[in-house]
């Protein structure tokens, strides 16, 4: 028998001629617990992971089943070298898993600590270019008001900001997609800007939160006030509808084809729309469809509210816009109530003398029919506005209207479909601020 010598060593010939097979390194040994089990599961079969993170996870699981290296490499489209890293890396926090594990961490944190010890290792990188001193000057910049700056602009670009920084000597030079990145890194966004308003709070708390408070109070007594017989109803108005009629017809949607919507529209006018929501069934009842909201508008509808139940008692949400504060409302509740007082003259004496008389009157909790004002600036107070957001997305959007009444009739339809098929009281838990003594 002739032995190429010069391909095996002394040892592999000693095996051969024994029959031996000389065992290498054994991989890591890994054991999962059921929770690490579940958690490396969910990132494996996670989409929108990085794609680092999934292989990982899938390397860590796969050891856990007891295959090797190699097996482990060929089943994942790897190579051996990065499935023995990451069963090495994963065997050496073992005991700082088990560890977290036992201390009664939630899942959310064993996640986050199984995503640290499958990520990479913190690198030196190259030397900062900036100095912290620099950075944070760049940033105070970036919220400062550019025309302070002699720039009239009304926000930042990453350009003009980059520009502003050098010259003021902040730093020698800089590009604006750097600046842009920096800002990205720090969460300063001065492209980006969204609407908010004030409210009245912060002059009065103590009433506001009241009067918040008083609202949210109706509505968590609605439902059984409503058994009783009282209606208590979220009134407001959407002005402006737009009866919009697309130019060319709309293309249905087909399989593989959105819905096709003509971009140019022909105006025909617009409607005003006065509603009630009975916050007790979710319904819409008695609507107005007008060309305006005056005080004669509101009062109309108010009238012809109270008549689908003459006898009842109705409480009306409303925010304190002047026609719900009118004099014609004053005169209303006088009349529905019986109240043989004498109302005074508008503007010079009397109930009818300011809106806060007014308003005063209206808010009696004696009368059968009374007002609750919300605070000014929360129309998220008001459960109508809610309504009126659901009769733009699944109307108003994006219908076509070739006149002002077919808005009109469209819009009772849809009144008419929501209350038979879709109607129900909304979920009211907000409560208001806790009032503090």
């Amino acid at each position: 028998m002739v032995f190429l010598w010069h391909n095996l060593g002394p040892r592999s010939y000693y095996s051969q001629q024994k029959g031996l097979i000389m065992r290498g390194p054994q991989p890591t040994s890994i054991q999962l617990s059921p929770t690490f089990q579940e958690i490396l599961e969910q990132i494996s079969r996670c989409y929108t992971l990085p794609y680092w993170l999934v292989l990982r996870a899938k390397i860590v699981l796969a050891a856990a089943t007891g295959a090797n290296n190699t097996a482990i490499a060929r089943q994942l489209d790897a190579t051996v070298d990065t499935v023995r890293k990451w069963r090495t890396r994963w065997g050496v926090a073992t005991a700082r898993l088990a560890a977290a594990e036992a201390a009664d961490h939630t899942t959310a944190e064993l996640g986050a600590l199984v995503r640290v010890t499958l990520g990479d290792a913190p690198r030196p990188g190259t030397p900062d270019t900036f100095t912290p001193e620099q950075l944070a000057h760049i940033i105070a910049v970036a919220c400062e008001d550019p025309r302070a700056s002699g720039r009239e602009i009304s926000h930042w670009t990453g350009q003009e900001l980059a520009a502003e920084v050098c010259h003021r000597n902040i730093v020698p030079t800089i590009s604006g997609r750097h600046v842009s990145r920096l800002l990205a890194a720090g969460d300063v966004q001065p492209h980006r800007s969204r609407y908010w308003l004030n409210n009245e709070r912060p002059q009065n708390p103590t009433k506001f939160d009241a009067a918040v408070k008083t609202v949210c109070e109706h509505y968590a007594a609605a439902p059984a006030r409503y058994r009783q017989g009282t209606h208590l109803v979220s009134l407001d108005e959407k002005t402006g509808i737009q009866a919009l009629e697309r130019k060319y017809p709309t293309r249905p949607v087909r399989p593989g084809q959105v819905e096709l919507r003509e971009f140019e529209y022909v105006r025909h006018g617009t409607l005003t729309l006065i509603a009630n929501l009975e916050v007790a069934t979710g319904q819409i009842i008695a609507p107005s469809l007008g060309p305006t909201r005056t005080e004669d508008d509101t009062v109309a509808h108010v009238r012809q509210t109270i008549a689908t139940d003459p006898e009842a008692e109705w409480v009306f949400i409303a925010d304190q816009l002047n026609t719900h504060m009118s004099e014609g409302l004053v005169q209303v509740v006088a009349e529905v109530c019986q109240i043989d007082v004498d109302l005074g003259v508008k503007g010079q004496a009397g109930i009818l003398q300011s809106m806060a008389t007014r308003q005063a009157f209206l808010e009696d909790t004696s009368h059968r029919v009374r007002f609750v004002y919300t605070p000014k600036h929360t129309s998220w107070l008001n459960q109508v506005e809610i309504w009126f957001s659901i009769l733009v997305r699944k109307l108003l959007k994006r219908a076509s209207f070739s006149s002002v009444e077919e808005l009109r009739q469209r819009i009772l339809k849809f009144i008419d479909y929501f209350n038979r098929t879709l109607a129900k009281p909304f979920k009211w838990t907000y409560a208001g601020r806790p009032l503090v003594a």
